[in-house]
Formats: structure tokens, sequence, C-alpha cells
């Protein structure tokens, strides 16, 4: 009690706006105990405490008319950790306190802060699930704003449960912005399902390289097929494609194998895994990359592990804000800047930067649709100050894309007064293949090999059957050759492009790529190569976006 008293007394004192504490710390130096105590529960005191708590527990009170008081309650910085900027904006005190609850069916959702301004709106909530609590995650058949028109405006959410306190504490994001000061919304959630981890043994044998189907018929899922394959360094790459008897699980669930050795213990991948791509046919693809002695291993079991649904309460939670931007106006600006970028393709420009005091947006233009600014890792220089970015590609807008970054540290002032440039990092170029063709021959079970290259890069094919299906392998000695991205071959003046068996991302260090063309019956083919990336993992391009004063 005395760190919780010093903690609140020193806020009050050293703080010109009484409002707005320092939450971080504060949270951070009181025991969840101690709160249950000053809550008025029944614990046995000693009598000198007594007078002690009935003062803390007055500045409680006071506090709770505070805009800020869910802050005291909630450490959000967890939460946060990929959306600095709402997390600097907490601390300087910003954000419209909403603090409006509805409780249906046992569940209160409480919407406790809001952040407007012309980059996004982003609300900060708790769920407080009382007795339904099921499992250890939510998920929601639908969640989002409603505008007076009745029409919904989607965008992402995240949330955690904090144990201490009995609830799950979320955000939800939305690129949506307020075209004046103050906008009417609602913000709604539909049918929430309290999820689980679901688990089935699946006899799968590693020793097998063949194709092996297991049903499993439960949780609406009818079956996992398990593919493996071969790579560099000892590894193996383990495929699985999910079937759903429930055709809304593909959307809900996240599905995965797991390996255990012979203590029972996990085994973990060595590489970066991939969940839940689309296949051509319908099924969930997911790639998990194990060493290959581990997973082969005497003893070593398997098992599919997933979300599955425990309970569901069917309702909808819906409260009505008036959400302003007007706290958020003083730290906002937009510069039209019109920099043309002649190092990338498109006619590409930086056309304008929006700052808020949570995010800077770059706004970038071109003439050519979908063009791609070829740069992987991007950062803002803020007078010798980086904030870390990504690209995000506009929906509906082919010739728009746009650089995100996220306020850490700084506040919109300082983008004002200091000189500013975009540096992006580790350049990837995409190109046309060519008219070359790749001639397999003596296609059979038995992996075979040729060689061929393109603008110079040398590439290394393997090729093989495998249940009834040609895989068609290309990988490069050299480590600025990204990949080939996909290959095709002619019927006529038809192309048939084969589907990637291997998922890989764009700037991966693998340059190694795999394409299946199902149910073929030939001996011979000629693939052509669709396109493939370079890579330029030194080049930095900096460009200089604005003088400081």
């Amino acid at each position: 009690m005395e760190r919780f008293e010093n903690t609140l007394k020193n806020q009050m004192n050293t703080a010109n706006n009484v409002s707005y504490p320092d939450f971080d710390r504060m949270w951070s130096s009181i025991q969840q105990d101690e709160l249950k105590v000053a809550g008025g529960e029944s614990t046995p005191l000693r009598p000198r405490k007594r007078k002690r708590i009935a003062i803390i527990t007055g500045i409680s009170v006071a506090l709770m008319a505070t805009p800020v008081y869910a802050a005291l309650n909630y450490d959000w910085s967890h939460l946060l950790s990929y959306k600095a900027g709402i997390q600097t904006a907490l601390e300087q005190g910003l954000g419209q306190a909403i603090e409006k609850s509805v409780t249906k069916d046992g569940i209160t959702l409480t919407v406790h802060t809001a952040f407007i301004d012309e980059n996004r709106t982003f609300l900060l909530y708790s769920l407080d699930p009382g007795s339904k609590r099921a499992g250890e995650q939510i998920a929601f058949d639908r969640i989002g704003l409603k505008d007076k028109e009745g029409h919904y405006v989607d965008g992402h959410y995240s949330h955690q449960w904090n144990e201490e306190l009995g609830v799950f504490q979320g955000y939800f994001e939305t690129d949506w912005v307020a075209e004046g000061q103050i906008a009417d919304i609602e913000f709604a959630m539909e049918n929430i399902r309290f999820t689980g981890d679901g688990k089935q043994s699946i006899p799968y044998d590693p020793q097998n390289p063949n194709t092996q189907v297991f049903p499993i018929q439960k949780d609406g899922i009818d079956s996992v097929t398990l593919q493996s394959f071969e790579q560099a360094e000892g590894n193996v790459l383990l495929q699985s494609a999910i079937r759903f008897t429930d055709p809304e699980m593909n959307s809900r669930s996240w599905v995965r194998i797991q390996a255990a050795d012979d203590k029972n213990e996990m085994i973990k991948e060595v590489k970066p895994s991939t969940f839940g791509t689309p296949a051509a046919t319908g099924e969930y693809l997911s790639q998990q990359i194990f060493k290959s002695d581990s997973l082969r291993a005497e003893g070593t079991t398997f098992q599919l592990a997933y979300d599955r649904t425990l309970q569901s309460v069917d309702d909808t939670w819906s409260l009505n804000m008036a959400l302003s931007k007007k706290q958020m106006a003083n730290g906002t600006w937009k510069d039209v800047l019109n920099i043309p970028v002649d190092q990338v393709p498109g006619e590409s420009k930086i056309h304008e930067m929006i700052v808020t005091p949570t995010q800077v947006r770059l706004i970038l233009t071109h003439k050519e649709k979908n063009a791609r600014f070829p740069y992987m890792d991007y950062q803002l220089d803020v007078g010798g100050t980086l904030l870390s970015g990504s690209m995000w590609h506009v929906p509906g807008q082919s010739k728009k894309t746009e650089l995100r970054f996220e306020m850490t540290g700084l506040d919109a002032a300082s983008l004002a007064n200091r000189p500013v440039s975009l540096v992006a990092k580790h350049r990837v170029d995409e190109f046309a293949g060519d008219k070359n063709p790749i001639r397999l021959t003596d296609i059979s079970a038995e992996h075979q090999t040729l060689t061929s290259s393109i603008a110079g890069y040398p590439i290394t094919w393997t090729y093989y059957m495998k249940d009834h299906n040609l895989y068609v392998e290309s990988l490069s000695s050299d480590p600025a050759f990204g990949g080939v991205n996909q290959t095709y071959y002619l019927d006529g003046e038809d192309r048939n492009y084969g589907m990637p068996a291997i998922i890989g991302l764009l700037g991966d260090d693998s340059n190694k790529h795999m394409d299946v063309y199902k149910n073929f019956d030939k001996t011979e083919l000629e693939v052509y190569i669709w396109n493939y990336t370079t890579h330029k993992r030194d080049d930095v391009l900096r460009i200089p976006l604005k003088t400081g004063k």
C-alpha cells in the first residue's frame, strides 16, 4: 500500500496535468492483492493501516472522475507492442475518454479510450466475460463500426487476457476517418465465441515420403493431408492441407502440426512458418520447417492442434459514441510534397506526408497500376531519431501505396521542426521471365536435375513425380537471385501455371521455389519462367522530405 500511495502522490505533485498520470509506471508498482484490499474485500488488516487504506480509496474515487481512470487499471503496453504510436499518445495524456459500457448475457463490453485523427480511428476496449468465460480466447462473428446510415466499417482487432483483472483487453483499428471534426458512430460486436485448443493425435510417419491423409471428422475439420519436402541444411518442410466440414473454420481457426519428442517435449520449428494460405481447391495450407533428425527420431509423435469453439453467446454488444478529432487536431498537419522517385519504376512520387500524434503516413502515387516500391525495410529519419515503418497497399487504389510509421517516442512538433528523410533499404526488383523454355525429359518418380540461367543468374532445376503430380523445384547458388516466382507451360497459346507448393515471402534469404502440376501424365514438358526477383541487400535509398527549422 505504501508504494501505491507514494506513486499516486508523486504523480499528482509532479505532473502539470493532474488528470494524466504516467499509468505505465503506476500500474507496474501496484500489486493486485493491494488493489483487492483497496476495493473493499474483507481481508484482515492491522488497525494502523485502516486509515491509510481509507485515504487511498478516497484518492481512487477522485481519480475515477478523470478521463484516464481506466489507464490506472490497465497496462496496454503489451497489447500495443506493434502500435507504439498509440502507446506514445497515451503516455502524453492524449486520447478521448469514452468509458461507456454495455452488458448482455452477463458479458460486459467497455470502450475506454478513442483516438481519431487524419490517419485512423483506434479504440481501446475491455470485455469482461463474467461467468461465461469457457476458453482462453475469444472471437467474434463480426466486429466493427457502423455509421449513421448503418453501413459497416470493417477493420482489425487484437486482444489479450488479463489474468489479474479477469478481462480481455483489446483494440480495434480501422483506416476509416470522419469527414468532419465530430462523428456519431456505433461500435458493435456480434456473437462472441469462446475458444480453446483442440488437439487430435495423427499417426503420421516421418519416414514415409509419400503423401499421407488422415481423417479427423471433429470440431469442423474433415481431414488433414501431410507432405514432406527435403530442404537445405538438414531441414524438412512439412506441408499440411486442411479440409473443413465447417467452411467458417477456414477463417476462424489457426491449424498447425505439433511434433513432440520421446520425452513429450515440443519440437520447435527452425524457421518462421506460414499458416492459413488458401489453396485453389479450398484447402487451408500451412508450412512448417523442422530439423529432419528431430522429426524423424524414434519416439516422435504428432498431433493436429487448432482453435475450437467451446461456447457461443449469440447477441450484439453495441455502444454509440460521438468521436472527436479536436484533441488530436493540434498535433496533426499535412505536407503536399510531390517528390519524384526516379530510382524506382512506375513513375512514382511521394505525394503527401500526413502527420498525427500517433502515426506518420507517406502517400506514394504511381502512374502504373500496382507498381511496387522495391524495398523491404523502411525508416523515417527525424533529426537522427529513426521510426520504423512498413508498406501498405490501399484497397481499391491500384495507383497508390502508403508507408506507415508509428510515432514512437516523438510528437508531431518534432517532425514540424526537424529535418525528415525517408530511408529505404534492401532492394528487391521483379522481372518478367524470358522466352527460353526449360525442357524436362524422362519425367518419373526419380529426382532429376538440369541447369539453366536467366540474366546471368544460374538456376538448378529438380523435377520428379509424386502422387500423380509433377513437382518442379528451382534453386540458385547466387544469393543475389531472389527466386523464380512461378512457372508455366504452353498449351497452344494458353498458359498453364504451376501452383506454388512452397509458400515463400518476398525478400526471403532462400531463393528456392517449387511448383506442382496436378494429375500430370506426360514424360516430357517445356516450362517457362513467369517472373523472378533479384536482391540488392546493401542498397540504401535516402530521400529528404523536409528541412528543419
